[in-house]
């Protein structure tokens, strides 16, 4: 079995573990790995501009909000934008801060049509410690993965 397979079974099972109405879930390690081997994979990060700008980035990632800032509002183009950007015959990966946002997104590509939707778990800065910080759980920058801040 190739790698991407064997990545790709993974993310499967845990999805029917957790009863999930999309493809499967990853670990970032494994979504990563992922982009490396998959041309059609694309990593789509549906965190607000301002965590873009302030917070960090993923290089080549498609950046599409799920909630605008400020406000928190729901983006009521997100499967608009993501059907302009992005073909249905593309695997994406969807991410957010820690996976919740990118779970809900998701979750809405897998019901527009989209059948290969991936979550990456933790997000880009994972879960917060007993001190109420971030990326020290998990998470994309926790794990070394690439990023860029402004």
């Amino acid at each position: 079995m190739s790698r991407f397979n064997e990545i790709l079974t993974l993310a499967q099972e845990r999805a029917r573990h957790l009863n999930l109405s999309y493809e499967g879930a990853l670990t970032p390690r494994e979504a990563h790995e992922l982009l490396q081997l998959l041309p059609n994979a694309r990593l789509v990060d549906v965190r607000t501009r301002a965590e873009w700008d302030w917070v960090g980035r993923v290089p080549n990632a498609i950046e599409i909000e799920w909630l605008s800032y400020p406000g928190n509002t729901p983006n009521p183009h997100f499967v608009q934008e993501l059907k302009q950007a992005l073909s249905t015959e593309s695997l994406l990966l969807f991410m957010c801060r820690s996976g919740g946002r990118s779970n809900a997104a998701a979750c809405a590509a897998s019901e527009a049509g989209f059948p290969d939707c991936y979550n990456v778990l933790e997000g880009f800065e994972g879960d917060k410690d007993a001190s109420g910080h971030r990326n020290a759980l998990g998470g994309w920058r926790f794990h070394g993965l690439p990023w860029i801040q402004s």
